[in-house]
């Protein structure tokens, strides 16, 4: 007999897939030119030349048992101490090898953290709009997933709402900034308001609530925008990050956790995070890509295309009559639909080969997902189909 919620699981795609699918047969149909997919959070803009450059140096100069041989389970020693110190560089922080756990991408990060943290009956909790995922990856470790709703006037976080889920049974909270769907960066004011009630709810329950920040568009901003480094706010905090979207590279599945020392007992949770890799079969990250990455600190993709993109989308959008608040990251638009069920609101936009992902599955149903890390000149002609769309609902 199988695991009933695997089999569930397993027999159907996330939302996005389908959509994403749907398109490929789409463009079988009708060209894909004549196909808007906006559907996956897939990076168009191509990896940094220092991607290519290192990989043919490697690959050329090194010796092949060395080069593609395991590594040590929670990654390369000098790997994750060029990695530290870029951070420090970056954040005024005091990182060394030891504080990194090298993953299988942000996806490996967080289910590790999850897997490190939870004991039967814990919950998490999160703020709309979510990654879907986070759901799966809590309940797969016995734990629940509770869900703050969203402050749509701004996406920062509603905090009435989130202090009501909050209590003894909470092990930890899962923020991502910037935020996957909303594009929305948490400001210092929203960061310092969390952590302050979360060391206070810590203090009256009689154990840590930890953080988990969840940081793979940490590098995609716009203008002036900051980004706080959480653990310089909140000791308890866990960092997870990956590099699909700074370096482009979503492919290849590298990543990592950050343990700080200043964490309580950051002996035993670095040890837990390397008993949850162990587990879960997390061991040892791609050996050839922890060394790509480890030459490329400090690098990223060219962001200013992602800029061009969203100022192209949300002008063109909002002067149609669409309602959105402009994101400060990632590369997402998360405009309200036109209609309040976002899922009918997908159907009609089907009719325009227009591809979007309702909000229902991020929690916050009213709301549309546009990823527009795709070619500016497919935005382009997009938009006389997103106008026909407005004016079916004039």
């Amino acid at each position: 007999m199988f695991a009933e919620k695997m089999v569930e699981l397993g027999s159907r795609r996330s939302t996005i897939r389908e959509i994403f699918e749907f398109g490929k047969k789409r463009a079988a149909e009708v060209g894909a030119e004549n196909v808007f997919d906006f559907s996956l959070g897939n990076p168009n803009v191509p990896a940094p030349q220092a991607v290519e450059d290192n990989i043919l140096k490697l690959v050329t100069t090194e010796e092949s048992a060395a080069l593609h041989g395991y590594t040590s389970a929670q990654g390369d020693a000098g790997v994750r101490s060029r990695i530290a110190g870029s951070i420090n560089r970056a954040h005024g922080t005091h990182f060394h090898a030891d504080n990194l756990y090298m993953t299988v991408g942000a996806a490996a990060s967080l289910c590790i953290c999850f897997k490190a943290l939870a004991e039967e009956g814990d919950e998490f909790i999160t703020f709309a709009p979510y990654f879907p995922e986070y759901k799966v990856f809590a309940e797969g470790t016995g734990a629940k997933l509770l869900v703050a709703p969203a402050d749509t006037d701004s996406f920062q976080i509603h905090f009435d709402e989130f202090e009501k889920l909050l209590g003894p049974k909470t092990k930890a909270v899962i923020v991502n900034s910037p935020n996957n769907p909303s594009g929305a960066v948490y400001s210092e004011d929203t960061i310092l308001k969390l952590t302050e009630l979360m060391k206070r709810k810590s203090e009256e329950y009689g154990h840590a609530i930890y953080l988990i920040s969840d940081e793979p568009y940490r590098e995609i901003v716009y203008g002036n925008v900051k980004v706080p480094y959480l653990t310089k706010y909140y000791e308890n905090t866990f960092v997870c990050y990956s590099y699909s979207k700074s370096l482009s590279l979503p492919g290849e599945r590298i990543g990592y956790v950050v343990v700080p020392d200043e964490m309580e007992d950051q002996k035993a949770a670095y040890a837990a995070v390397c008993g949850a890799g162990r587990v879960l079969g997390y061991v040892n990250a791609p050996s050839l890509f922890q060394r790509v990455v480890g030459e490329c600190v400090g690098k990223t993709s060219d962001v200013t295309i992602y800029r061009r993109n969203r100022d192209l989308l949300y002008n063109a959008l909002t002067e149609m009559g669409y309602t959105c608040v402009k994101p400060d990251g990632a590369f997402y638009l998360f405009p309200r639909s036109l209609e309040p069920d976002a899922n009918a609101f997908c159907e009609k936009a089907k009719e325009f080969d227009i591809l979007l992902v309702p909000g229902d599955d991020f929690g916050c149903p009213g709301h549309v997902r546009i990823a527009y890390c795709v070619q500016t000149e497919m935005i382009e002609r997009s938009l006389d189909a997103f106008r026909k769309l407005s004016e079916q609902y004039q």
